[in-house]
């Protein structure tokens, strides 16, 4: 087969690369297989016209008004490869000419997950401060540093989301023997007891958890929705981790809670990032903070491209995307994460 026979795919994924989610095999493969033009999201409207009328598969999610999507006639699939699904396209032309709009932000599950709870056994065990206090001659010993200490182990836990990351955090807190609440509204309670959590009401989840893990997108209807008065109900001392993104909580009352000593929290993520370096929350005492490093794993990145590549050549043979994750149309305009300009 000729160079000029093969599939056309057209590449904007900014901030990532190419070379960034395919290891080299991965990415000789695909360019075996296919015709790359490599562009950036805002050049993709201004590509040729038989480029565009050529293309099969877009990887990346670059902005795509009407007229650029009228000209792509050939197209089949959009790669989001940045992971948040942004409102840049007439989501409802995609749908009613089958084109998928797909996510591979499944490959963050597991990462951000380890994270979560690496920061739940340091806020229930201190082992930052402790580290610290050590190097400066300060430590504690035995029970003594161990004041404020406890057990992550037969605790209660809430998730407030049960997307992959939540399914993903629930498996890791399988062997700790958890109490596993969980609020996610937009799921029915048969899918959750067949995880083996026990669906609850936000209030429960707050109001009866040691442990608060955090993993909802934000979307148009909870932006905020964390702020006093949630903090207010939950337990004395009890430990908040936020993972998914900083757009569902009340970021100042979430300090004044940490500062106030009703809570204390964890985060990997920021309301705005990167975080100004007199940002009041860099020496909040109770607060342990990630600058937005739990997923950003070369083996979480890599596996985007396997993602990619056996989704493509399932759709060329006449079948569904099966690996990545397919945006639905009843919630995709919901969406109201930021995108990420950092890989």
């Amino acid at each position: 087969m000729s160079n000029n026979a093969l599939p056309l795919v057209i590449s904007a994924p900014e901030p990532r690369t190419l070379e960034l989610i395919f290891t080299p095999p991965q990415l000789a493969l695909l360019r075996k297989r296919y015709r790359i033009v490599e562009t950036t999201p805002e050049g993709v409207a201004g590509l040729p016209a038989h480029v565009l009328a050529e293309a099969r598969y877009i990887v990346g999610q670059p902005p795509l008004g009407p007229e650029t999507l009228e000209r792509l006639q050939a197209l089949r699939c959009v790669f989001n490869v940045e992971t948040n699904l942004v409102n840049n396209m007439p989501y409802d032309t995609l749908f009613a000419r089958g084109i998928h709009v797909v996510t591979t932000g499944l490959v963050f599950a597991e990462p951000v997950a380890e994270l979560g709870l690496a920061m739940a056994l340091n806020l229930a065990r201190g082992i930052v401060d402790a580290d610290l206090a050590f190097r400066q001659g300060k430590e504690l010993w035995g029970g003594d540093g161990n004041s404020t200490a406890r057990l992550l182990s037969g605790a209660e836990v809430g998730i407030i989301g049960f997307g992959d990351l939540g399914r993903a955090l629930n498996r890791l807190l399988t062997g700790f023997r958890t109490l596993i609440r969980v609020f996610d509204p937009w799921l029915p309670p048969s899918i959750l007891i067949d995880n083996g959590v026990e669906p609850s009401s936000l209030d429960k989840v707050l109001s009866e958890s040691d442990f608060v893990f955090v993993v909802a997108s934000v979307t148009s209807e909870n932006q905020g929705f964390l702020g006093t008065e949630a903090f207010a109900k939950m337990r004395k001392g009890a430990a908040f981790i936020l993972l998914s993104r900083a757009g569902v909580v009340d970021f100042p009352a979430l300090m004044e809670a940490v500062r106030s000593g009703q809570i204390v929290a964890a985060s990997d993520v920021f309301p705005e990032e990167p975080l100004a370096r007199d940002h009041p929350v860099r020496t909040l005492p109770g607060f342990l903070r990630s600058a937005h490093r739990a997923g950003a794993l070369d083996v979480a990145f890599k596996r985007m491209g396997d993602m990619v590549l056996e989704d493509m050549e399932l759709i060329d043979r006449g079948l569904p995307p099966l690996r990545s994750k397919r945006a639905e149309r009843e919630t995709v305009s919901r969406m109201r994460s930021k995108p990420v300009d950092k890989n």
